[in-house]
């Protein structure tokens, strides 16, 4: 089983984006092993607050999709028919708390954490994303979708 980050979806929903293709290549690949592929609650909510945001919009570096809610609606229709979501378990907010308390997590990592979190719930350690780095130090193996 591996989860996507919230960042490969973004990525293959945006066609002018340099890493798209890289995306759906590695999505393809994780099909062709026939690996269970699965998101979770947070990554739809993540995926919503990119694709609705304006392209443009601050904060800086954090630029939208400017998508309207019916496009974003049609992508979150789509991720739930492709891949696996999997319901935020009971012990979710446990899990994450002694993650950011152990690790001594901050800030805008707590979100990532949520998802070691999420994974931790499922015995999920292979995350594919574009952002390996930012989940340096967790448990999990972060798998960049150009190296498929």
């Amino acid at each position: 089983m591996i989860l996507l980050d919230t960042n490969v979806l973004g990525r293959m929903t945006d066609s002018a984006h340099p890493q798209c293709a890289t995306a759906h290549r590695a999505i393809h690949s994780l099909v062709g092993k026939r690996e269970r592929i699965v998101v979770v609650p947070q990554n739809i909510y993540e995926f919503w607050a990119v694709a609705t945001r304006r392209a443009g919009a601050p904060p800086a570096g954090q630029n939208g999709l400017g998508m309207t809610p019916d496009r974003a609606s049609q992508w979150l229709g789509f991720f739930q028919r492709r891949f696996t979501l999997l319901p935020d378990r009971e012990d979710l907010l446990t899990r994450w708390h002694d993650l950011v308390r152990t690790l001594g997590i901050t800030g805008v990592r707590s979100y990532d954490a949520r998802l070691v979190a999420a994974m931790q719930g499922y015995e999920i350690t292979l995350l594919l994303t574009f952002n390996a780095d930012h989940f340096n130090g967790f448990p999990v193996t972060a798998i960049d979708p150009a190296s498929l």
